[in-house]
């Protein structure tokens, strides 16, 4: 038995009137997945507790079967997990996004533009990223390059109790209404306004503003957190377990629970990403010996975050044609039994343009006793209809798996 996870990060919507009452999911071209919801398990699983933001982070841990309120320390460390970086404890990282801030004089005033710096290519960021260290690190702070705008602020000897708003939530919002809160803030706000002097005066964004891009000119910390520790999942599941993804933090939390990571180059974390090449590499990893492969693609919250509407039908339309297509003709060819589950970890409502804590619709397909030869409309309306609601991240992966117990 194989288990393909597909993880349509921010794939669930909320109605929205130019689509005349319907959701991405609802109208978006999604041929495989509508017929796995026609032979499956349909649903909704509420992804985040109450008492935790509706991140990524939390939802991932969750749904991979870590209760957050076990296992969760912060997002910037299972980054940092993945970037490499060597924390200790005691330590506090933080994520320190490119960002494009506005030209107002005054810091305090300036309007955060794009959370992302353009979709910055991680060697482009990594230049910015060594400029900037080579200038603020110092025994207590090193900056180090991630992959694209996700880059990761370690501190030694420091608290992790300041909070911090999230780039991508305030979006055209004036930066003295969103500082940093607790212990902290002033030297992190200073930390901020230091690089972004340093940014400004970069070849790389002197050129971008010159030919009328997007520059990436300041950094933006926020998602504190410590070191973590996860039990194995081969301890947790006796599955060997595959991770493909383009983004640090999924990547992280994958080696926090030694799995294997499947490195893509062309995977980019962005809405622009290689869809076929994370297919064709869980496929791969399951004809190679792998049992279980978490397939995690940023697409469709990426656009939702940056209010591109077709952008995101477009990628769920992608990951049903290009992402599940080469792994369901690698079970076909190896006439393997299967289990696949399609869902997102949160929605990303493109109302609001960031994450939302509503329940979210799964699908649950197994080729022992289901049959893709019908299809219906799988979109949140018709996940809810089922009367089908897990509580929680464990409940579900327990389904997936076919566990009498967790």
């Amino acid at each position: 038995m194989k288990y393909i996870f597909i993880l349509a990060d921010g794939m669930a919507d909320w109605p929205l009137e130019e689509l005349g009452g319907k959701t991405p999911m609802a109208v978006a071209d999604k041929p495989h997945i509508n017929a796995m919801a026609a032979g499956g398990i349909t649903g909704l699983c509420q992804t985040v507790p109450a008492e935790f933001s509706p991140g990524s982070d939390v939802a991932n841990l969750s749904v991979l079967g870590y209760p957050p309120s076990e296992f969760y320390k912060g997002r910037s460390s299972l980054e940092a997990v993945s970037a490499g970086v060597p924390m200790r404890l005691g330590d506090v990282t933080l994520r320190a996004n490119l960002v494009q801030l506005s030209d107002e004089e005054d810091f305090l005033d300036k309007r955060m533009l794009d959370y992302s710096g353009g979709e910055i290519a991680s060697a482009d960021a990594a230049e910015l990223i060594a400029a900037v260290a080579a200038e603020l690190d110092d025994e207590n702070c090193e900056l180090y390059p991630g992959i694209s705008f996700r880059n990761i602020l370690l501190l030694h000897n420091a608290q992790d109790d300041t909070t911090y708003s999230p780039a991508h939530d305030i979006l055209g919002q004036r930066v003295g209404d969103n500082l940093p809160q607790g212990p902290a803030a002033e030297q992190m706000l200073a930390y901020m306004q230091k690089a972004h002097q340093i940014l400004q005066r970069q070849p790389y964004n002197v050129q971008r503003l010159a030919e009328g891009k997007i520059p990436a000119n300041a950094l933006w910390l926020w998602g504190p957190g410590v070191k973590p520790v996860l039990p194995s999942f081969r301890q947790r599941y006796g599955l060997k377990g595959g991770v493909v993804s383009g983004v640090d933090l999924i990547r992280g939390i994958g080696m926090s629970a030694q799995m294997d990571i499947l490195y893509l180059s062309s995977a980019t974390g962005g809405v622009v990403t290689d869809f076929a090449g994370k297919g064709e590499l869980a496929a791969a990893y399951l004809q190679g010996g792998g049992d279980f492969v978490f397939v995690h693609v940023e697409a469709p919250d990426e656009s939702s975050h940056q209010g591109q509407l077709a952008k995101k039908i477009s990628a769920i339309e992608r990951i049903d044609k290009e992402t599940i297509t080469p792994i369901l003709a690698a079970m076909q060819a190896m006439g393997e039994d299967y289990r696949m589950l399609v869902m997102p970890d949160h929605p990303t409502p493109l109302a609001i343009r960031t994450h939302a804590r509503d329940a979210v619709p799964f699908v649950l397909f197994d080729s022992r006793h289901h049959r893709l030869d019908d299809a219906v409309v799988h979109d949140e309306a018709r996940a809810a209809a089922q009367g089908l609601q897990l509580a929680n991240g464990q409940e579900l992966m327990a389904k997936f798996l076919d566990l009498d117990f967790y």
